[in-house]
């Protein structure tokens, strides 16, 4: 048995979720495919795939053999590139992950030009505000806004983001519009949480040399970006969310900045990779090609971007006690 190619089959398979498709996918034998997993199998002496006659599942021993056999191809593949003439033209799967918001504002829709520059390479984009274990889930490569909890990650600083607190018009008109951070004591906000702790994030606010961090109030705390900004739409709270996904919502009106003369803290972004890792060609062009998406983009540098086409919010007192 050729171990290598039986784990390029057990991984089709388990991608494809049939032993038909991988063949058809793989131009091998249907039986083949079947003998090669049964091989491994036996080789292992544990049952990799659960088989009926409608479909085949991953078992639990064959979902963590699936992630190693992720690697193992992997790296297989980045020794055969480093000394090919491939370099010059990466190809292959590359697996990435991103914060949802910044995958569906900014990274997807620049991806034509990316596939348009280097069209071997097949994207698996993660979006998810859940940060991955690079290794054990077999990602390449992440971007990642914030301060870097894991030291043991290569990181490459791409830009910097910046935040904006706003609210929808029907609460503002109910709850009225703050002037001071002190005065969201008494409204409102949309908390978010930390998928990997469950912390509840605090807010920042600075104006000269005036700081003040608010640990803040509310009825609704979610962990995903996208919701989030959904929930402000909604009128459920005052949010502060990256600037790159509010302000299309300001400017037509939809939500109305709150405190626009303080500024919160801005947060990193890295594109971070396993240092135990040889940086493959694939790895490299995408981070470069982040590099430079990023330096183009007017929002991933310090500062506010001027929001000149923004209403002006109104001052407004409130409709209820």
């Amino acid at each position: 048995m050729n171990k290598l190619q039986a784990m390029e089959v057990f991984v089709q398979v388990v991608d494809a979720g049939s032993f038909t498709r991988a063949a058809e996918m793989m131009n091998l034998p249907k039986a083949t495919v079947s003998t090669l997993v049964q091989s491994l199998e036996g080789a292992l002496s544990a049952k990799l795939l659960h088989r009926t006659t409608r479909q085949v599942t991953v078992t639990t021993d064959g979902a963590a053999y699936y992630e190693r056999c992720l690697r193992i191809l992997s790296d297989v593949r980045d020794a055969e590139e480093s000394l090919s003439r491939t370099r010059l033209s990466p190809s292959g799967r590359l697996r990435v992950d991103a914060p949802t918001g910044l995958s569906s504002e900014i990274l997807v829709p620049a991806l034509p030009a990316f596939f348009e520059r280097y069209p071997d390479i097949m994207l698996e984009l993660g979006s998810s505000d859940r940060p991955v274990d690079l290794v054990e889930e077999g990602v390449d490569c992440a971007v990642r806004g914030g301060a870097l909890a894991d030291t043991s990650l290569i990181a490459r600083r791409v830009g910097v983001i910046n935040f904006v607190t706003a609210a929808s018009p029907d609460y503002i008109a109910r709850h009225g519009m703050p002037q001071h951070p002190r005065d969201l004591d008494r409204h409102r906000c949309v908390n978010y949480f930390s998928a990997k702790t469950g912390k509840i994030y605090d807010w920042d606010f600075s104006r000269g040399d005036e700081r003040i961090d608010i640990p803040m109030r509310g009825v609704i705390a979610l962990n995903d970006s996208n919701a989030y900004v959904q929930a402000g739409l909604a009128g459920l709270g005052i949010i502060q969310m990256t600037d790159y996904m509010l302000d299309k919502y300001v400017e037509t009106g939809r939500m109305l900045q709150v405190l626009g003369d303080w500024r919160s803290d801005p947060a990193p972004v890295h594109v971070v990779y396993p240092q135990n890792r040889h940086l493959s060609a694939k790895v490299r062009v995408f981070v470069e090609w982040v590099a430079e998406l990023f330096a183009a983009n007017p929002y991933m540098h310090m500062g506010a971007v001027p929001r000149t086409s923004a209403p002006t919010a109104p001052l407004l007192v409130p409709l209820t006690a």
